[in-house]
């Protein structure tokens, strides 16, 4: 894999859209939670939603990575899974961009 450099401006970019789908993705979940956690009536229902919140977890830490050499895969499945748009990350180089479109199409 080509290893992009990251300009300063770039960087800092990328961080905050980063920080911005991360925290759309933990405002969602956060909502859903509640939500289940109000139809609780029974102990099962407890250890579904533990179940649910364990994997979860572990596929959001998986997912935001920020780590410079995958961090275009990263943008481009956020993109795909609605939480960050293209334009969000205006001002990356015209490389990295079309890269990340690219991406979002396979």
């Amino acid at each position: 894999m080509l290893v992009m450099e990251w300009t300063i401006q770039e960087q800092h970019i990328a961080e905050q859209a980063f920080n911005r789908a991360y925290c759309r993705e933990i405002g969602a979940l956060t909502d859903l939670v509640r939500e289940r956690a109000q139809a609780v009536t029974s102990i099962q229902d407890i250890w579904q939603l533990h179940d649910f919140l364990s994997a979860r977890r572990h596929e959001i830490d998986g997912k935001y990575d920020y780590d410079y050499p995958s961090l275009m895969f990263v943008f481009a499945n956020l993109i795909k899974d609605g939480w960050l748009a293209l334009e969000e990350l205006e001002g990356l180089g015209s490389d990295k961009l079309a890269k990340i479109h690219a991406l979002t199409r396979m």
